[in-house]
């Protein structure tokens, strides 16, 4: 059974940091690109940002040079380090693991976890 369990969410406000991570099981991990995503009260899910089994990394320009995406293969774990927060980035927060297996395609999702960004 695949699993992606987020945690790290919260509160905070304008300028802080947060981390969050992403712990998978039942997946070939290194297999797989490992990405966040999120989803704002009445908006699409959009990307925020991605990161292949070989540490190649893809932003939104939203983000770019506040957010950090990073891996342990060994682990199964990705994180997402996120400074310089602001109020547009409060959204629910969503991992995701996409790749081919085997000639099959999947794409699993985590429950999500919520960041507010608030004075």
């Amino acid at each position: 059974q695949v699993q992606l369990v987020e945690s790290g969410g919260g509160l905070v406000q304008p300028g802080g940091s947060l981390r969050l991570s992403c712990s998978a099981s039942g997946i070939l991990f290194g297999l797989y690109v490992m990405g966040w995503y999120r989803q704002a009260p009445g908006k699409q899910r959009e990307l925020v940002a991605t990161i292949t089994s070989g540490g190649s990394t893809n932003y939104a320009d939203s983000v770019k040079g506040r957010f950090t995406i990073s891996r342990d293969n060994a682990k199964k774990a990705v994180t997402l380090q996120m400074n310089s927060l602001n109020v547009e980035d409060t959204a629910v927060y969503y991992c995701n693991a996409n790749g081919r297996v085997f000639g099959r395609s999947n794409d699993y999702w985590g429950q999500g976890t919520q960041v507010t960004v608030s004075s």
